[in-house]
């Protein structure tokens, strides 16, 4: 049995709805189907989740003018590919009404309002595919989170899986002559409310039920053709992968590869579950296996090289800090008295540099965190550096080989490029490196010639 997750452009209207359903269809393993919201039609559209929150937010400001005309326009993306199957109108009535109830629900505060209004793009996909997939002879079934017990805890919008859901998702029973279809992004908490996962969720869901449901496949469709060893927007015609292990996409996720959201592969690698990433336009071509490392022979050294820009870095230069007891413990204090975590610190005998996601930060915040590290650990030298970039060099390849280093920093030593930071991790599957923001692509571009090109 296989699991397929559909990214929101293969969602997007009702031809890509056919697509997927040509898809699910040709291959009876395919008994497990989860929906994204409808992604964006053409590249001035909005997507369904966007307008969601646009909803969500209508509502919290009592603008009742403006929830209308929104609720209408999502309405109307539904009821487009509706139309294009002919479904009865009777059928979609529940969802519109569903749609129409969401200000009426019971949330304990705005965050959870929200959440529950961005989940309902992926409910109401889910709930129109089973109904599409009826109305074209193939037996289908709906089948909610609320329904398979899909707990989960954590913040309303950034939630995390309760290990127990996987006790329920094995004794949860179907037909064998159904598809199911599942809502992706969200489960319920433990006192009964909607928490979604972070923004791209779904493959979150399909990672969750592929375990649950021991599936022998997770196959994740999306717009590309597969994952590629470089960011195609930098270096012109990457290599495409055609198979890695689950660390090399956690570590290549992890600055920047947006194909696969990283937190599904931990049920994935959890359940042992292979995934394979592919194009729905391009279903025949074989995209990318992502595989467990054990008995995993690579063919290349470097399996990826990409570079992340969203970090920024707080340096700290003081005499004698590799003497001073609890020195970093007391940073560390004052990044947890404002629930700020950092991503690597790495450090030298008089130095440390602290690396953060800008994301998770704004510019009131670092001034707060700086002016604290000053006054209470009282550096000779505090900086920080805001346009900070990570490149990750990715490979099971290697681990046994030597002079790995001198061929990634050589090329960029040629480029004349800075690099203010190196550190392999434990895995030595990953070499990291820092850069500055104006010689991140130029970086990647440089390790990606000396390994890949002839």
């Amino acid at each position: 049995m296989k699991v397929v997750k559909f990214g929101g452009s293969s969602l997007a209207d009702g031809a890509s709805y056919e697509h997927a359903i040509k898809i699910i269809t040709s291959d009876p393993e395919r008994r497990i189907v989860v929906t994204s919201a409808p992604g964006k039609r053409t590249a001035d559209d909005i997507k369904v989740t966007d307008l969601l929150i646009k909803y969500a937010h209508a509502i919290i400001k009592n603008d009742d003018q403006e929830a209308m005309v929104v609720r209408k326009n999502i309405l109307s993306r539904y009821q487009a590919i509706a139309d294009y199957f002919d479904l009865p109108s009777g059928q979609m009535q529940p969802l519109a009404e569903r749609l129409a109830n969401l200000p009426n629900g019971d949330y304990p505060n705005n965050n959870y309002l929200l959440a529950a209004f961005k989940a309902h793009g992926e409910r109401l996909n889910a709930e129109l595919m089973s109904l599409v997939l009826n109305r074209l002879g193939y037996p289908s079934r709906f089948v909610t989170p609320e329904e398979v017990g899909l707990k989960v805890a954590g913040t309303p919008n950034n939630a995390t899986v309760i290990p127990e859901t996987y006790a329920r998702l094995a004794n949860f029973s179907f037909s064998k002559h159904d598809i199911i279809v599942f809502p992706g992004f969200y489960g319920i908490t433990l006192a009964g409310h909607i928490a979604t996962f972070s923004r791209g969720g779904s493959d979150i869901t399909g990672a969750i039920l592929a375990r649950g449901l021991h599936a022998e496949m997770y196959e994740n469709f999306t717009d590309v053709d597969a994952i590629y060893s470089a960011n195609p927007n930098v270096v012109k015609d990457p290599q495409p992968i055609t198979r890695m292990t689950y660390r090399e996409m956690r570590e290549l996720s992890y600055a920047g590869f947006s194909v696969f959201h990283d937190e599904a592969l931990i049920p994935a690698i959890q359940g042992n579950v292979p995934i394979n990433v592919k194009n729905t336009n391009n279903p025949e071509k074989p995209g990318t296996l992502i595989v467990p490392d054990h008995s995993f022979q690579p063919t290349d050294i470097i399996t990826g090289v990409v570079s992340g820009k969203h970090f920024a870095a707080l340096y700290l230069h003081k005499y004698l800090l590799n003497k001073e007891s609890g020195f970093t413990l007391r940073i560390l204090e004052i990044l947890a008295r404002h629930d700020v975590s950092y991503e690597h610190m790495p450090s030298g005998i008089d130095d440390i540099t602290i690396i953060f996601d800008k994301k998770e930060l704004d510019d009131e915040l670092v001034d707060i965190i700086c002016n604290e590290i000053q006054e209470e650990i009282n550096p000779d030298r505090l900086e920080w550096i805001d346009n900070y970039a990570i490149t990750m060099v990715v490979g099971e390849g290697m681990r046994n080989r030597t002079g790995v280093i001198n061929d990634i920093l050589n090329p960029i030593a040629e480029k004349h490029i800075a690099v203010p930071m190196i550190n392999m991790g434990a895995s030595r599957i990953a070499i990291m490196i820092g850069t500055y923001n104006q010689d991140a692509d130029a970086a990647v571009r440089a390790i990606y010639h000396r390994f890949f090109v002839n």
